[in-house]
């Protein structure tokens, strides 16, 4: 009798393991739904669970970038309105990149034909250029910059491009940063009750969304007309030989 290959074990193996997380998922939804319904909701279950209140906190942002079913500002202003700035940021920043290893890592490494077929079925617009390592680190960067659009479904489609990782975490890092400090300052200041500050930060993040997201395409333009025009002040700089 034959055995199977490699590839089908692997596969099964897959297929078993996302069967069982979407089993998992629907069956406590409910629960999660509840404890995100509302910032004091939020924050009684936290503190509820004690010392692993950091722990379990992480493993919310976590779940929020893996699958996605909260909109990540949810969890960042959360944890501003548990922990306050600086250790909301922090907590929230962890659970980022964990949760952003995760699902890079399995895409690149496990999942690379499953989730290649699934974007393929939305036909992405932008997806033209993301064998275009310039253009689409320019592209991630201006993504991740932008508040309030989808980001964490891009670090599946960066899993398949050949970007290197280090890279990646590095563009991911410094342009989704200062969004989760601010979104955080908009949960402490929220508990604090200091609300002219909370409107202030969400007035200045919904200005920049709109700007962002009406200037994107010109934006990613721009970065990939600067590599061209470094790339060809290099080529006239290269001294060139003819024959004679």
């Amino acid at each position: 009798m034959p055995q199977p290959s490699k590839k089908v074990m692997t596969n099964l193996l897959l297929g078993l393991f996302l069967m069982l997380f979407i089993g998992l998922l629907v069956y406590y939804s409910p629960a999660i739904i509840k404890i995100m319904s509302s910032m004091d909701n939020f924050r009684e279950y936290i503190h509820s669970t004690g010392h692993w209140g950091p722990i379990m906190f992480i493993l919310f942002q976590i779940l929020q970038i893996v699958v996605a079913p909260i909109p990540g500002e949810v969890v960042q202003v959360a944890g501003g309105y548990i922990y306050g700035t600086a250790i909301g940021s922090l907590y929230t920043t962890i659970g980022l990149i964990l949760g952003s290893a995760i699902a890079f890592y399995f895409t690149r490494f496990i999942g690379r034909a499953y989730i290649s077929r699934l974007l393929q079925k939305k036909n992405y617009k932008w997806m033209s250029f993301i064998h275009d390592e310039k253009k689409f680190s320019a592209f991630l960067f201006i993504f991740f910059v932008i508040p309030g659009l989808p980001k964490d479904m891009l670090v599946f489609v960066a899993a398949l491009t050949s970007i290197r990782s280090f890279k990646f975490f590095m563009i991911l890092i410094v342009g989704r940063l200062p969004w989760i400090i601010a979104s955080a300052a908009v949960g402490s200041t929220i508990h604090m009750q200091q609300y002219t500050i909370a409107i202030s930060i969400s007035v200045i993040a919904v200005i920049g969304f709109v700007l962002g997201y009406i200037y994107r395409e010109k934006l990613v333009g721009l970065f990939s007309r600067s590599d061209t025009t470094r790339t060809k002040a290099k080529l006239k700089a290269t001294p060139s030989y003819s024959k004679e």
